[in-house]
């Protein structure tokens, strides 16, 4: 009978935002479900801790959090220290997010267990040859490492290792649309991002194709859901463009906001891009969440959006900067919705989470 304790290292844990962090959280649960007995190490993420302790009193695991200092060099220290304490306890050890990578490898050294590495973009993509280095060092370290994209596997293909494609997954049961009503969102087409507005999610990138995109659309509006990071800056760049009246930042909202949202959106976006520093879209989970809702959409060629969106079929692949591209697509989307918007659910359900931690207990117990 193989053993059944999973050590699941992670940067981020709900209920703070990120998709390391949701990730990290399915990954646990639907472990657990499968009867595995589940330790979760993470940072705490916020001063005040108690939505934190609310949230870890309510699951079915066990997650064991390192407090915040202001020292941050005891909290990377105490984070080593509880996980080698964690690794005598347990068989299996599931390591995602950068600082995670390090740690798992490090213990690894000193105690043999079964370990995995998750990686989802960023954290194999530094500019930094030093940085890039000690990553590619700690992978060789594990026994299995698993990409959430083809693009991501792409950046470690050097390491010549066997590296396993398993795509994000997605929780029907809290995306389905039960007793929703969609909101009044303005405009005719609605096109719609869901993230933090920053440069990576590629919020500015709509903007600037916005003025072309009136011409044909007089009526499009642009609605943006997240924390709004650069929204003050993009917005600026939306008045000199001429088009501040059709962009809205409606800022991080409650998760029924957020479907009624969706609801009311004709065409989900995501023209994400890598940044200065190497952050890059590992895969974007936001666009199988719209796409449970019946809503295609439209994404960024090179990058991990690629295996997120059935090319022609759940939405189209477009080049970032190319309003031409843009503009054909969203053409085929509007006036082809309901097939689209079919195929959009049934792409989804693929990915259920009820499949997806069947391919990672295969790889655990193979």
């Amino acid at each position: 009978m193989k053993s059944k304790r999973i050590l699941i290292v992670s940067s981020e844990f709900p209920p703070q935002p990120g998709g390391i962090g949701n990730h990290a959280y399915n990954l646990a649960l639907y472990f657990s479900k499968h009867d595995y007995v589940v330790t979760v190490i993470a940072d705490q993420r916020d001063v005040d801790p108690t939505e934190e302790v609310l949230f870890d009193e309510n699951l079915p695991f066990v997650v064991k959090r390192i407090p915040i200092r202001s020292v941050r060099f005891l909290m990377y220290f105490q984070r080593i220290l509880i996980t080698m304490q964690a690794f005598r306890q347990t068989d299996h050890v599931i390591a995602t997010g950068k600082f995670s990578l390090w740690n798992v490898a490090f213990c690894s050294l000193l105690f043999k267990r079964n370990t995995m590495a998750v990686i989802h973009g960023t954290e194999v993509n530094f500019k930094s040859a030093a940085l890039r280095k000690s990553i590619d060092l700690s992978l060789k370290r594990f026994d299995s490492i698993v990409a959430v994209s083809s693009y991501t596997k792409q950046l470690v293909q050097h390491l010549k290792k066997d590296i396993q494609v398993i795509p994000n997954g997605i929780d029907l049961n809290h995306w389905q649309a039960h007793k929703l009503v969609k909101c009044d969102l303005k405009g005719s087409p609605v096109i719609t991002t869901v993230g933090r507005v920053s440069s990576r999610k590629g919020q500015l990138e709509v903007i600037k194709l916005l003025p072309e995109l009136k011409k044909h659309y007089p009526n499009i509006d642009y609605h943006c859901f997240g924390i709004p990071t650069e929204a003050d800056a993009f917005m600026e760049q939306a008045k000199e463009l001429g088009v501040e009246n059709e962009v809205h930042f409606h800022g991080a909202v409650d998760d029924k906001t957020l479907k009624e949202g969706l609801l009311a959106t004709d065409v989900f976006v995501m023209l994400s891009s890598e940044s200065e520093t190497g952050d890059v879209e590992g895969f974007g989970i936001a666009i199988l969440e719209a796409n449970v809702m019946g809503v295609p959409a439209i994404g960024a060629k090179g990058c991990g959006i690629a295996d997120a969106i059935l090319d022609g079929k759940t939405g189209f692949l477009v080049n970032t900067h190319s309003v031409l591209e843009f503009q054909q697509a969203l053409e085929h989307l509007l006036t082809n919705k309901d097939s689209y918007s079919q195929s959009a659910k049934s792409w989804a359900v693929s990915h259920s989470w009820d499949v997806i931690i069947k391919k990672y207990i295969e790889m655990l117990e193979a």
